[in-house]
């Protein structure tokens, strides 16, 4: 017989193994089929609309290239694939910079103020992305932004500082939008890295500056390239700032492209999934190098298992400018964007901050916005899509964390490949296959508050399989062989032993799931009807029509309603 050390390492994956046969392959079955619905049907449709042509009159629609030929050779293309590439390329660099150096400060020197920063640097991703671009319109739109007419009456100027309504606001706002993830991921690779190089550097006589470039950023490395992948492929599917701030100026790129073919009259379906399946086979090329080159980061391994942790640089005097720094990016990232929202939001009409605007002030906006037929409807629907769809992307992404995690059938990877496919959908994708699922299936959800929810279901089932894959890995398989043993169920192993021990993962996950589905506009803006309104669309609504001081108070209470959440998510999350 083997030790008996041994047959600890054996038993509980083979007691796993002899869960309930019938009901054990009832789950996986059920599970894996309801994942391949939901990722692969709307690819299909997706695939085939854009090779169809939609009929006129009573004629039957055709099977045709001509939406590719119209997509890719039409003369507005090039400059439309221009502008998708530098407004990809300009908010990944703008954001890796910008979080990369404000980690480096956090974590490798003595800079005040470092918490402070650490805590709040967060709230830009909290903050949906129309009210971000909102708030920069506010901002420095060249007629009614708050800097431009200071600056324009403190000197004299005619011509704007900034106009906000370019290619390069574009890039600024979402790349001042998406910094706060660079500097998170960052900040994860500063900390896990052996700081013994960069103190022999500077043992030896570099400056730190000459170390964070020659020893920092290259240990990094892999780390790095991956952040600039991720970054790129956010500012490829992003459409809250090209919808806000370039369509009004006619900058398109290809989520406003695929925007207005589907809401064009008439609705041009196919054009759009032509535009859509470039966008899909950028984000898998994209996928596919950050895979090849996460494959090759063992070559930059520097963590070691001893306790490492760095000798923050001591910066002298230049410290209190690195922590003017870290108040300044607060200042325009954080402050400004909410503090001219509430300004807004308690003002009659446009105004600038002064003695005579204070006597102005009223909360008519709150009032309207609270009272607005379409935005407590909007509220419900809001709320009730949230919380239904973090709940049913948490319960079967947990089943899905046991099949690839507990279980050994063959084909098994096949589930989680399925359930991470999302990540490589933009929103305005998914509201176009969607779109064309259910006007061909013989399902009638078209138009109801079920496509939504079946759109955020789908697109934010990765996110629950990390949550709940990382939560399981955490719970030895001793528990599940004595339940098995003792003569459980699959259920009753599964909802008494497993889904208690996993619930700060869960809970987390669901928290985060409940937040980015209120902060989502563009699928939902491909999928809404009247009646069926979320908070997001009611916003764009709003601002498309005109109601500015509406859009920034109800932008406030979600932004304090998510903030909220966001400060829950921190408290329950593992290691939060």
């Amino acid at each position: 017989m083997g030790s008996p050390a041994a047959l600890d390492t054996v038993l509980p994956v083979r007691r796993t193994e002899r869960l309930s046969g019938a009901g054990r392959a009832a789950v996986i079955v059920g599970v894996t089929g309801l994942v391949a619905y939901l990722t692969l049907v709307p690819l299909g449709f997706l695939i085939y609309g854009s090779f169809f042509t939609p009929g006129v009159g009573e004629q039957p629609g055709i099977f045709t290239v001509s939406n590719y030929l119209h997509a890719y050779t039409d003369r507005s293309s090039l400059p439309v694939l221009k502008n998708s590439v530098v407004f990809a390329a300009g908010t990944a660099a703008t954001a890796f910079c910008l979080g990369t150096g404000l980690a480096w400060i956090t974590e490798r020197t003595d800079t005040p103020l470092s918490g402070l920063h650490s805590a709040l640097s967060l709230v830009p991703l909290i903050v949906p992305g129309i009210l971000f671009s909102l708030s920069w319109i506010f901002l420095f739109s060249p007629r009614i932004g708050l800097i431009n007419l200071a600056v324009r009456r403190a000197f004299g100027l005619t011509d704007p500082l900034f106009n906000v309504y370019s290619l390069a606001g574009m890039v600024w706002v979402e790349g001042l939008h998406w910094s706060p993830l660079a500097f998170l991921l960052m900040t994860a690779a500063f900390r896990s890295m052996d700081p013994a190089l960069e103190e022999s550097a500077l043992m030896s006589g570099a400056s730190p500056r000459a170390t964070f470039f020659r020893i920092t950023l290259k240990l990094a490395m892999p780390t790095t390239l991956s952040v600039m992948l991720l970054l790129f492929l956010r500012g490829i599917e992003t459409f809250e700032v090209p919808a806000i701030i370039g369509l009004p100026v006619g900058i398109h790129v290809f989520t406003s492209k695929i925007y207005l073919a589907v809401k064009g009259y008439p609705s041009d379906l196919g054009l759009a999934g032509a535009y859509s399946t470039l966008l899909l086979a950028m984000s898998l090329l994209g996928i596919f190098i950050h895979a090849r080159v996460t494959g090759g980061a063992n070559r930059f391994a520097t963590v070691t298992g001893r306790g490492a942790v760095p000798r923050r640089i001591a910066l002298g005097r230049w410290r209190y400018l690195t922590a003017a720094v870290l108040v300044g990016y607060l200042g325009l990232a954080v402050v400004l964007p909410l503090l001219v929202l509430v300004w807004y939001s308690l003002l009659p009409y446009y105004l600038q901050p002064s003695v005579r605007a204070l006597d102005l002030l009223t909360v008519d906006s709150y009032r309207a916005v609270l009272t607005l037929p379409a935005v407590r409807r909007a509220a419900a629907n809001t709320l009730l899509l949230a919380l239904a769809s973090a709940t049913a992307v948490m319960l079967l992404t947990a089943v899905v964390a046991w099949i690839t995690v507990r279980t050994r059938p063959r084909g098994r990877w096949l589930v989680d490949q399925m359930a991470s496919l999302p990540v490589i959908f933009p929103g305005v994708v998914m509201g176009v296959a969607l779109s064309w699922a259910y006007l061909r299936l013989p399902v009638p959800i078209y138009g109801t508050l079920w496509i939504l929810l079946l759109a955020y279901v789908t697109r934010y089932l990765p996110y629950g399989v990390r949550a709940s894959s990382s939560a399981l890995l955490r719970i030895h398989t001793d528990l599940e062989g004595a339940a098995q043993m003792s003569g459980a169920s699959w259920l009753q192993l599964f909802w008494r032993i497993l889904f208690p021990l996993m619930r700060s993962g869960l809970v987390a996950g669901w928290i985060y799931v409940v937040v980015v589905s209120v902060r989502e506009l563009s699928s939902s803006l491909l999928l809404w009807s009247p009646g069926n309104e979320v908070l997001s669309v009611v916003m764009f609504d709003l601002w498309q029509s005109g109601h500015p001081q509406e859009v920034a108070a109800l932008g406030v209470l979600l932004a304090v309603v998510l903030t909220g959440a966001a400060l829950v998510f921190r408290r329950v999350a593992p290691g939060g």
